[in-house]
């Protein structure tokens, strides 16, 4: 490590202790902010720690939904999100409007939304769900009931073809997982025949249907820990390599397509933390009327 760096280490750690701050990173954070961060995670792992922190200030090292999430869950501490331009693209394709129309089109429908929606979409939401807990927050829901599922049309499709509920799948999608081809996993596959292929629900199906697993990132993560396999194709955002090759030095990952970067979540790196303790930017606050009505929605998907 350059004398620079280090220098930049150690100011960020100084200044987390004087605030008492704690660094909570995705999966698909850059590999330096994984390594600084006191829990790497998935959203909804992300989510679980801040609800139970005792530090001050929670330094959120994914995007603005995070970092909504996580001010609506802990009211009494500060959330400060390092970069305002990290949102997510598929959280913008639905908003409050569009969905009401959608809701008056299908009264008494159930409106299931994923984590990945901004917060005011989530107060016209009756139930939240996250990766790793879709499935079994919609199996729960009464046999007969029609039901909403916003965002993402694809993880909405995959949780149809586990559940057997048919949904009404609003048009939004993740464009980085979608710049993941069947084509590239084939490529993959005939260079290492042995490898097993683990993607995300948020690929397209065609996608889905050349995996062995298809899993969250934190069931990514749990996959290639306990598998007897030495070689991985994994189809999701790139940045969870980092943290795979880390914990199993001794298993090889490749990246279904190196396309498949999220460059949001590649916006915060060491400066910015750095320049967020500082200034104490950038706060992320909800509006009481939105935090109170959405607190208990986002409670209940951390239990699931």
């Amino acid at each position: 490590m350059e004398n620079s760096d280090a220098a930049l280490l150690e100011k960020i750690q100084r200044l987390k202790k004087e605030r008492n701050a704690v660094f909570l990173a995705h999966n698909y954070e850059l590999g330096e902010i994984q390594d600084i961060a006191d829990f790497v995670g998935d959203c909804l792992e992300m989510c679980q720690e801040a609800a139970k922190t005792e530090a001050d200030v929670i330094v959120c090292c994914g995007v603005q939904f995070l970092a909504e999430t996580m001010a609506i869950l802990r009211p009494d501490k500060t959330v400060l999100l390092p970069d305002l331009n990290a949102d997510c693209p598929m959280a913008n394709m639905i908003t409050v409007s569009r969905l009401k129309e959608l809701k008056k089109e299908h009264p008494g429908a159930t409106v299931v939304a994923y984590i990945k929606s901004p917060a005011a979409v989530k107060v016209e939401a009756d139930i939240c769900c996250a990766t790793e807990n879709a499935i079994r927050i919609v199996e729960k829901i009464p046999a007969g009931k029609e039901i909403i599922f916003v965002p993402d049309q694809y993880m909405g499709s995959y949780v149809t073809a586990q559940t057997g509920r048919d949904m009404i799948l609003w048009p939004g999608y993740c464009n980085t997982h979608l710049r993941i081809q069947p084509r590239d996993i084939n490529r993959l596959k005939s260079q290492y025949p042995r490898a097993k292929v683990v993607v995300h629900p948020e690929c397209r199906p065609e996608v889905i249907a050349l995996a062995d697993a298809v899993l969250g990132t934190s069931g990514i993560v749990r996959f290639a820990r306990e598998s007897d396999a030495t070689e991985f194709i994994i189809g999701t955002e790139i940045g969870i390599l980092h943290r795979l090759r880390k914990e199993n030095p001794e298993k090889r990952f490749f990246a279904a397509s190196e396309d498949a970067v999220c460059h949001r979540m590649k916006m915060i790196r060491l400066e910015t933390i750095l320049w967020t303790l500082e200034n104490m930017t950038h706060p992320v606050k909800v509006p009481d009327r939105i935090a109170r009505k959405v607190r208990p929605c986002i409670e209940q998907m951390l239990e699931a």
